[in-house]
């Protein structure tokens, strides 16, 4: 196991919940959005958790300490949509104050990337069960990655 294996084996949870709701609630929090496009639109999930329960929104997730945003991209491919990614290049960033209107602690900015499918199948997780791919932008999808994507696709 090489040196960053270890570190990121050693920091999967490495806050409990108060902790991080402590933390992320006091300072920006760094997340990484996946965009994916396919020949039937842009992939995105349907949250199954908090915040915004059934909305639509870019799989995405917290880089992990030790972590490079192109690990936490894949990551984020292969556990929120059961695929493996060749990462592209950086669209932008996403930030999130509409969230705080919704209870939520803390400021995500989501660092986006493009990203192409290279095996498996679309498949959900416990932070989107369904998933769909849009060739237009779903009414119900969070507003600030609504404004960002218009800009980008």
């Amino acid at each position: 196991m090489s040196s960053d294996e270890s570190i990121l084996e050693q920091t999967k949870h490495p806050l409990s919940q108060a902790e991080f709701d402590a933390v992320f609630g006091r300072v920006p929090r760094l997340t990484v959005e996946v965009i994916i496009q396919t020949d039937d639109g842009l992939v995105l999930t349907q949250r199954s958790i908090e915040p915004c329960i059934g909305s639509w929104h870019i799989p995405g997730g917290t880089v992990r300490f030790g972590e490079s945003l192109t690990q936490a991209v894949r990551r984020v491919a292969r556990d929120e949509l059961g695929v493996e990614v060749k990462v592209g290049r950086q669209l932008g960033y996403i930030e999130y104050p509409d969230l705080s209107k919704v209870g939520y602690r803390g400021w995500p900015v989501g660092i986006a990337f493009s990203a192409t499918i290279r095996s498996g199948e679309l498949t959900g997780s416990e932070q989107g069960e369904i998933i769909r791919c849009f060739r237009q932008l779903p009414d119900d999808i969070f507003p600030n990655q609504r404004a960002f994507l218009e800009t980008v696709m």
